[in-house]
């Protein structure tokens, strides 16, 4: 298995798991973050068809690197939303803790994809 498809997994399989966790434990995330219930749970209905998108590209026998660059887009404008989450809410210590973590935790996703795609451009 290639590196890039490695990284895709990892991505669909932590985007699957936040996807879980916000839908199904949206009050009790909500209590702890100080985030609101309604972005939490968008959030988490916003990531399933994400989740369907990377394991579409990852499961490919050929993956297309236009679909790559749009999965590392849209892990960057998740980041960027993050950050806007933070500014525009009033969340508590753990909540900016669960906001910075998960975008980090992108972050280095998307980077990790960007790598990827190069090392892969270098084999072909």
């Amino acid at each position: 298995m290639t590196f890039i498809r490695r990284v895709l997994f990892a991505d669909a399989v932590a985007s699957l798991g936040s996807a879980v966790l916000l839908i199904a434990a949206t009050g009790p995330v909500a209590e702890l973050t100080g985030l609101s219930k309604a972005v939490l749970f968008e959030a988490g209905l916003v990531l399933v068809p994400f989740v369907l998108l990377v394991l579409a590209v990852a499961a490919r026998p050929q993956i297309s690197r236009a679909a790559v660059k749009v999965i590392i887009a849209i892990n960057v404008l998740w980041v960027i939303g993050s950050v806007a989450v933070l500014a525009m809410s009033a969340p508590t210590a753990l909540g900016y803790a669960f906001v910075i973590a998960q975008a980090l935790a992108v972050g280095v996703l998307a980077e990790l994809q960007v790598i990827g795609l190069k090392r892969a451009a270098r084999t072909a």
